[in-house]
């Protein structure tokens, strides 16, 4: 079993009626977390990783690394997807790679900072869907801007998506999935005060996934940013802002609207931090890593869990045996 498409995973999870978290991680003992997770749920998973993002020297080792570990886990139903994937070649060298799934993010041009507009996304999403689609390979589209940063860098501004526009996109492009920006962000710092509709537009989904039936929807920047996740990291050192993200309920409601893929990196990457801190803290003569990545993996582990059991995937993994 173990690898299987996008495709595959959505439309299981549109027929149970549940959504799919998809974890995002930078080396391999985070991969080891998430799988861990899948396997102790008994969930599909959806492991995604950022071009350039991981702690190792290149993708490609780090990619055939990812591919090794899933294949240790052949009872769990494994997405290995390509997250926010800059240009067509990057997808083409993840797909190339092995990977059963990627995301062209066609909403911005090359310089990850200057939008892009419609007919250039469309068409570069195009592109990679006809290459993706002669391999097998699903694609994951967006359509308006994630606001914030999701590898660290320079700051994007939220632009909503518009359903009109979703319609047209997807018949032009055939994209399996499609991110669709209804006021979310990546990044630790996501909202001043709890979210309400006046920046979280949950009504945005219930109309985009009536327009596109066949295309299944994704949620990005949809971490919750737990405060006391951050108070042990800012004990510990950390500066991170007050922030709030995106609660657990909305994230489950946004399954029963629409929503079949659920975005999570910092929660996760939070629960990871916190740990080694921690670690780190108590104990002031250790040097080997291994000791507090340890315990970051246990600690990930149990909050990737946590987050399946929300989305109602736990228990579901028999949908693809």
């Amino acid at each position: 079993m173990a690898l299987i498409t996008l495709r595959a995973a959505l439309d299981a999870a549109k027929d149970g009626g549940y959504g799919v978290g998809a974890f995002n991680v930078t080396d391999l003992v985070q991969v080891e977390a998430v799988l861990e997770a899948a396997r102790e749920t008994d969930s599909p998973v959806i492991v995604q990783t950022i071009v350039g993002a991981s702690a190792h020297g290149t993708d490609e080792l780090f990619w055939a690394a990812m591919q090794t570990a899933v294949g240790r886990y052949p009872d769990v139903p494994v997405v290995l997807h390509l997250d926010h994937g800059p240009t067509y070649d990057d997808c083409v060298r993840a797909i190339d790679a092995g990977f059963t799934s990627v995301m062209i993010d066609g909403s911005l041009a090359e310089d990850r900072v200057t939008h892009a507009t419609f007919e250039e996304n469309v068409a570069v999403t195009a592109k990679v869907q006809a290459y993706a689609a002669a391999r097998g390979v699903s694609v994951e589209g967006e359509l308006g801007t994630i606001g914030g940063s999701e590898d660290g860098g320079e700051h994007k501004a939220i632009v909503l998506a518009d359903p009109d526009e979703a319609e047209e996109f997807v018949r032009r492009t055939h994209v399996d999935a499609l991110a669709v920006a209804i006021g979310t962000s990546h990044g630790a710092y996501k909202f001043t005060s709890p979210p309400d509709g006046t920046v979280l537009h949950m009504d945005l989904i219930s109309e985009i996934a009536a327009r596109v039936p066949g295309t299944h929807l994704v949620m990005h920047g949809s971490s919750s940013l737990p405060a006391d996740l951050r108070e042990v990291i800012n004990a510990h050192g950390g500066t991170l802002p007050e922030s709030w993200g995106v609660p657990e309920a909305e994230k489950a409601r946004s399954t029963q609207l629409g929503v079949r893929k659920i975005n999570q990196g910092m929660d996760s990457h939070m629960a990871f931090s916190a740990a080694v801190r921690s670690q780190l803290a108590e104990d002031g003569l250790n040097v080997d890593p291994a000791l507090y990545e340890r315990r970051g993996r246990v600690a990930m582990q149990e909050m990737v869990a946590e987050r399946m059991r929300v989305f109602g995937q736990a228990g579901q993994a028999g949908r693809h045996r």
